[in-house]
């Protein structure tokens, strides 16, 4: 315990950005290992009894923090909004697991970088925040790189693609409950609460395709729920660590990531069109992030005056 504590606050010494970085290198690392875990399972199981296991690792994995934490970890007067987010992480998570199967990993991953500009453009429709041509500019560049990844009309469209962008979309509207829950929850606790409410609602689907897990199986649904835990309490450090524009600009570390993944374990060799399509989405959404923190730091500035 002691080592550990010199380690905690020698790498608490360590300047931000290089913090973040870390975290969100094993968010990358961690998300692409449970993507690879859920294609080698669901080679012989069925999606929705991978999703269900998921939530009961990821459960298990979180007993020790909140053994530790006591009533204190659950406790909250959020549990509505709670059960929403939940809610949505399910198909979250189903959506996922069952294009990781259809679609390249780095392809997968590359795609999920859509999120900054569909939450840019829900939070145009839905909190009807004011968007200017820079804004709706970068939205279109944004959109010509997911194109140029998919290609329609010119390849047939994979379904998987559909299917991650399907999740994308829920993702992001978790995203905005999100930000709303860490105003008054601690990480961990949103983090627990995400998977307590995906169990009982991927429980009944499971039923329906049960088959017993074999030893390599269990194996590897062990290694989903874990890979899942910490790839969401590492993106929670990381913006805990530095700003949301620098930690999105960082994130797009996932693509080599997902890339070498893919190409280790499965053969796989990204098309060009991939790494190009995915250059003009991060272009994009750093754009995006960084004019949303010039503009909060703006508004901050103008409310202390």
């Amino acid at each position: 315990m002691a080592l550990l504590k010199i380690l905690s606050a020698k790498f608490d010494a360590v300047p931000a950005p290089a913090r973040a970085a870390f975290w969100i290198t094993m968010a990358g690392v961690c998300f692409t290992v449970s993507m690879m875990a859920v294609r080698k399972v669901s080679v012989d199981m069925h999606v929705l009894e991978s999703v269900m296991f998921r939530s009961i690792f990821g459960i298990a994995f979180m007993m020790p923090w909140l053994i530790k934490k006591g009533l204190s970890g659950i406790k909250t007067k959020r549990l509505g909004l709670f059960a929403i987010r939940g809610s949505g992480a399910y198909f979250v998570t189903f959506f996922y697991f069952t294009a990781a199967s259809m679609v390249p990993l780095a392809e997968l991953t590359s795609i999920t970088f859509t999120r900054p500009i569909l939450g840019t453009i829900a939070a145009i429709i839905f909190l009807n925040e004011v968007a200017g041509a820079r804004r709706w500019s970068a939205i279109g560049v944004g959109f010509i790189g997911m194109l140029i990844i998919v290609r329609p009309g010119l390849i047939d469209v994979n379904i998987g693609v559909l299917l991650v962008l399907c999740g994308v979309m829920f993702q992001t509207c978790n995203t905005v409950i999100v930000k709303k829950l860490t105003e008054t929850e601690h990480p961990d606790t949103i983090v627990l609460y995400h998977t307590l409410f995906i169990l009982p609602l991927s429980i009944i689907p499971a039923i329906y395709v049960w088959q017993t897990p074999t030893a390599e199986q269990w194996a590897w649904l062990a290694i989903i729920g874990a890979a899942g835990i910490l790839t969401q309490r590492a993106m929670t450090r990381a913006f805990v660590a530095a700003d949301a524009s620098f930690v999105l600009a960082m994130s797009y570390l996932r693509l080599p990531i997902a890339a070498l993944f893919g190409f280790t374990f499965f053969g796989e060799t990204p098309e060009i069109w991939v790494w190009i399509g995915a250059s003009v989405i991060c272009t994009s959404s750093a754009y995006i992030a960084n004019r949303e923190s010039l503009l909060a730091k703006k508004k901050q500035k103008d409310d202390a005056v």
